[in-house]
């Protein structure tokens, strides 16, 4: 077998050379040709209930197959180590279906263990579909596991506090209910969560598999099981993953190794920089010793990625550094070939209740492809600058 970053290069073009084409192809199609009507009802209905096109068989609708979706599932079906992908309009379209299907299944009660995205915590807490949660900390999975359970969420690294979890561990904590990892941070590059046990991977694709800022997508790579049931959440609600950011994410996979490995290393010059700086009173990296007590980068993770948050004194002090940054740009997301910095308290977790919200004196940072020296630069002068004038 082929190395992993020759893996990353080819995931999802296995078709192209019978196709006679070098580069990925795009089909804008929103309808395809039929043949007789009884050809075109089998073909919907096996699509629109989650199964898969044969050879020769017609996709119907773009709502149900398109291919060049399914050249980028493929490909993250090869990163990740799973039988198949789903891919959806954002992730959290992503997370909406898994829920969706959950429900579906008679399995309505969601075990969360926070921290999490907020967006993920925001659509749990409010019930709108369906679900029962129950927030935990780490370490308290099985005793909220009821009969009823259909799953177990959870982030490593966390969003935003980069606090990690380790997997083995959490699974067995489940006791046989499907595991989901949100992988958005770490990436099939340096954490593979299936490996250790997971039922379900989750990316917000717009990230790190994308890499570029220009295109939004969410993926679940999983088991046939559950990716049938994702296909029919997917064809029945329509939150579906179109062809051209499909194409862009699936050409973000070839270069997602170079990207992560770069980015990591910069960050760790930026982490180590700030935590030696007399205005940051606390660093949050898992690459840092008293980050990472369970020493799970290096065994559960190849690395400790990219992102970063940081405290300072007081939240006016954190409010303000990011109006003064030159270099980086003051923005949500991540994952990026751009370093951004927000406020998670003020902007993606401001629907979180009060007991889960980050500190209003942290910052996250997700390290881009610039020159680490200058990345530090450009934070050192910014809370330099929202020091002074405060």
């Amino acid at each position: 077998m082929v190395g992993w970053d020759s893996r990353a290069v080819h995931a999802g073009r296995e078709d192209l050379a019978g196709l006679g084409v070098h580069a990925l192809p795009l089909d804008l199609s929103t309808t395809a040709p039929l043949t007789t009507v009884a050809e075109g009802g089998d073909a919907y209905e096996l699509l629109a209930t989650g199964g898969v096109p044969g050879p020769g068989q017609s996709t119907v609708y773009q709502r149900l197959w398109n291919p060049t979706v399914a050249r980028f599932e493929a490909g993250v079906s090869t990163l990740e180590g799973a039988a198949e992908s789903v891919s959806f309009a954002t992730g959290m379209a992503a997370l909406t279906a898994v829920l969706l299907a959950a429900v579906a299944g008679g399995k309505p009660h969601v075990v969360a263990v926070r921290p999490l995205y907020g967006g993920s915590d925001h659509v749990l807490a409010t019930g709108l579909l369906g679900t029962r949660v129950t927030f935990v900390g780490p370490g308290g999975v099985r005793a909220a596991l009821r009969p009823d359970t259909g799953l177990v969420l959870a982030e490593t690294p966390a969003n935003p506090d980069m606090r990690l979890l380790d997997i083995k561990a959490l699974v067995a904590e489940a006791d046989g209910v499907p595991v989901m990892i949100d992988n958005t941070f770490a990436t099939p590059v340096l954490q593979r969560p299936l490996e250790l046990g997971a039922a379900l991977v989750l990316h917000s694709a717009t990230k790190f598999l994308g890499g570029h800022g220009d295109a939004m997508g969410g993926v679940v790579a999983t088991d046939p099981e559950w990716a049938s049931r994702l296909r029919q959440v997917r064809a029945i609600t329509g939150g579906l993953l179109t062809p051209w950011p499909a194409y862009l994410l699936h050409r973000g996979l070839a270069t997602l190794p170079v990207r992560v490995r770069a980015q990591q290393d910069a960050a760790h010059k930026v982490a180590m920089a700030l935590a030696g700086h007399e205005a940051v009173t606390r660093v949050l990296y898992p690459g840092l010793a008293e980050c990472d007590p369970m020493g799970l980068v290096g065994t559960q993770m190849l690395g400790p990625g990219s992102l970063l948050s940081f405290e300072v004194e007081t939240a006016e002090l954190a409010e303000a550094i990011p109006a003064h940054v030159e270099l980086a740009t003051h923005a949500v997301s991540l994952g990026g070939i751009d370093t951004l910095i927000q406020h998670p308290a003020g902007l993606t977790h401001r629907p979180v209740a009060a007991e889960a919200k980050p500190h209003a004196t942290m910052l996250r940072v997700s390290i881009g492809l610039e020159d680490p020296d200058d990345i530090i630069a450009d934070l050192v002068r910014a809370v330099e600058a929202a020091a002074a004038a405060g």
